[in-house]
């Protein structure tokens, strides 16, 4: 009896015991694969998407609560809020395309003196160049789809008090959205990315809407 129940235990070790060296040797193969992603490598195309669309938002989100706090007429409202779109996508690409030339060209300087001595690999350093052209388009779209939010919450209301309320309503939520995602793709707090976002784009708004509105009351302007 002892015999026939120490040979069960053994083969009953014999088999939980590969068991257990399959699940190790899975968990082994799929644990590389979480830790050792750079998420860094995000950084370059997310911070200019989450910056373009954060920008876009609440450069003419500001501007138009701006002009609203002097100026009634929805048509000025619109216009000066287009007028801030196109020039803002223009000057996020451009910027955009100057920093990612002048980093390209210290990248191949680099590779340059890598050669010489012999280090570098070319293939490999030639695909890791940024794209000056691919990051200004995607800098002014982003700026573009941030920006025409509150021009599409403000385009079809006619009583200043509501459109100023919904600009604001919109421009909150978008924040928001922005803040968390930036968060998730980054993973990084995503209450604490999103509320710095938030209380940013309020700060904005509302100190263009008060200095807007003081410099039109007291000089009586005529806008």
């Amino acid at each position: 009896m002892a015999a026939s129940q120490s040979l069960q235990l053994s083969s009953v070790n014999n088999v939980e015991i590969p068991v257990h060296i399959i699940h190790t040797e899975e968990n082994q193969i799929q644990e590389p694969a979480v830790d050792e992603f750079d998420y860094s490598q995000r950084g370059q195309w997310l911070r200019a998407a989450v910056l373009g669309a954060n920008d876009g938002l609440v450069s003419v989100a500001s501007l138009m609560m701006g002009v609203a706090s002097v100026k009634e007429d929805i048509k000025a409202v619109i216009v000066a809020g287009f007028a801030s779109l196109v020039a803002g996508a223009c000057s996020m690409a451009i910027g955009e395309f100057v920093s990612v030339c002048t980093q390209r060209d210290v990248e191949i300087a680099q590779m340059k003196r890598e050669k010489l001595k012999g280090s570098s690999k070319s293939d490999e350093n030639d695909e890791k160049l940024p794209n000056p052209a691919q990051a200004a388009a995607a800098s002014a779209l982003a700026f573009a789809i941030g920006a025409v939010l509150p021009l599409l919450a403000a385009a079809f209301i006619r009583q200043p008090m509501v459109r100023m309320a919904v600009v604001v309503t919109v421009a909150s939520v978008a924040l928001l959205v922005f803040g968390v995602v930036g968060a998730l793709l980054g993973r990084t707090p995503v209450v604490k990315s999103s509320a710095r976002v938030l209380v940013g784009g309020w700060m904005a708004m509302g100190t263009t809407f008060g200095l807007t509105k003081l410099i039109g009351s007291n000089h009586g302007m005529q806008i």
